[in-house]
């Protein structure tokens, strides 16, 4: 499945290929989040120009709408969607964090009620490959469970205990139903803030000897220090050989500084849900474009930008629509934001490639305006 194909100089920052049936992807990467089946206000056409090699897809979501008849006789997500590149799937475990009050853990799996109707639903780790198979999907998470921020040791334990128990359950049922002939199942480590956690979840998931492996239990409400420890504590213990993908993370200066440490995958839904809300991400930061100083503003939204909006459309045409709510200027505000992330992810690839990736992070960093600079 993936190819390790370059490790960059001066840094951890790696080059690799991931290869699935539905085409080949280069890493590092980021993938756009397309929950139901779709990036939001974007065609597959628009995603295709940008340059996008894989999208993201959610199984609670799709097991709700349009369910698993309509999706199996279709032939998969793939099938119904017309999209024809690869698909990661998220198991819904961040779903059933979130739906906090609407569901109760057990060690056999999750007893919760759908957001939609409150019907009840019942997933359990085989359960869910089962869904995921019909869905179709390239590379396929298990079923785990998100311990919150703050979370005290107790509730830590028990969510790397379930994790590994569930990942166990979710290889066996996968090597069961023949998804191993051409899907691929990786393994999700939590521990929350705990650095013994974290080695353990990581130590217990190797020995289930995953495809890929997913540092998870980051970005649910912990300060950026405490995500880059998790880095710091389980990224020695990964094999080379295996793709890292750190989930959820995707600030532009966070994503530029775990390439930095080693990680090849990243998601994130701020770029669309930015840009529904008139908020562009540019190299110098973020712009708020619906403010009042862009109203005479004939400039890009991004100078450094050649995204085919950057090179038609105003700052202060894109802030009228964005003020009137227009669709149009909102999804020329995702078409860029998403642009700006994979274009960036294209850099980052070069730059490793050149060997000159600390430069190029540091660069970055600082014309962004990140925090991270001196991290």
């Amino acid at each position: 499945m993936f190819t390790l194909l370059k490790k960059e100089k001066t840094t951890k920052a790696r080059l690799g290929l991931i290869k699935t049936d539905h085409g080949t992807i280069e890493s590092p990467f980021f993938m756009p989040v397309g929950t139901n089946g779709t990036v939001k206000s974007l065609r597959f056409e628009d995603l295709e120009s940008i340059g996008a090699q894989l999208m993201l897809a959610n199984t609670y979501h799709l097991y709700l709408r349009p369910g698993c008849d309509i999706l199996k006789e279709a032939g998969g997500l793939h099938g119904l969607s017309g999209w024809t590149k690869p698909i990661l799937t998220d198991s819904g475990g961040y779903q059933v964090f979130s739906l906090s009050k609407l569901r109760k853990i057990t060690d056999d799996g999750v007893k919760f009620r759908s957001h939609l109707d409150g019907s009840p639903l019942y997933f359990t780790p085989e359960k869910v490959m089962e869904i995921e198979q019909i869905i179709g999907s390239d590379m396929v998470m298990p079923l785990d469970e998100c311990a919150p921020y703050p979370c005290d040791r107790k509730q830590a334990e028990g969510s790397v205990r379930r994790t590994t128990d569930w990942a166990r359950r979710s290889k066996e049922h996968f090597l069961k139903l023949g998804m191993n002939k051409n899907q691929h199942l990786f393994g999700i480590v939590q521990g929350a803030t705990y650095q013994d956690l974290r080695e353990q979840s990581a130590k217990e998931l190797l020995e289930l000897d995953f495809e890929g492996y997913a540092i998870g239990g980051v970005s649910v409400g912990e300060p950026v220090e405490e995500m880059f420890k998790a880095l710091d504590w389980v990224m020695p213990l990964l094999p080379e050989d295996r793709p890292r993908y750190f989930m959820g993370i995707g600030l532009p200066d966070q994503i530029v500084k775990a390439v930095g440490e080693g990680i090849d995958m990243f998601d994130c839904v701020l770029p669309t849900r930015f840009g529904r809300h008139a908020t562009a991400f540019t190299r110098k930061g973020r712009k708020i474009l619906r403010n009042a100083q862009f109203v005479n503003d004939p400039g890009p939204i991004d100078e450094t930008c050649d995204c085919q909006v950057c090179r038609r459309y105003s700052r202060a045409y894109i802030r009228h629509l964005a003020n009137l709510s227009e669709i149009t200027g909102l999804t020329l505000i995702t078409y860029h934001n998403l642009y700006f992330y994979v274009n960036l992810m294209k850099e980052i690839r070069t730059a490793i490639q050149e060997d000159r990736y600390e430069d190029f992070q540091n660069t970055f960093l600082k014309e962004y305006g990140s925090e991270l600079y001196a991290v």
